[in-house]
């Protein structure tokens, strides 16, 4: 493979990269916990948009249930927007293993 066509394709995949981690900042998921008494929503940028409870789920006699209950949603849709980074970055490198973008 000559250099220049080498240069085109570092160049084609930095693009798709950039275009990729647009689309990244802008997707969001949602996970819940505890039988869906609590929601939380994850940016692409890892950010939470909102946390929504149930008020059934407030029990003044167990709150550290319902902050479990958070925490257990607000990992899953952090996890879920990891993994849908990595499967859109994964399709922008063609499926090459890159240290440092994941």
């Amino acid at each position: 493979m000559d250099m220049k066509k080498m240069m085109k394709q570092a160049q084609k995949m930095q693009m798709e990269l950039a275009r990729a981690q647009e689309e990244i900042k802008d997707m969001t998921f949602e996970a819940s916990a505890g039988g869906g008494m609590v929601k939380a929503v994850a940016r692409g940028d890892m950010s939470i948009v909102s946390v929504t409870i149930d008020p059934e789920a407030v029990d003044p006699e167990d709150v550290e249930m319902l902050q479990d209950t958070v925490v257990a949603a607000v990992n899953e849709a952090l996890r879920g927007v990891s993994d849908m980074s990595a499967a859109r970055i994964n399709s922008a490198t063609g499926g090459m293993n890159i240290p440092g973008l994941m």
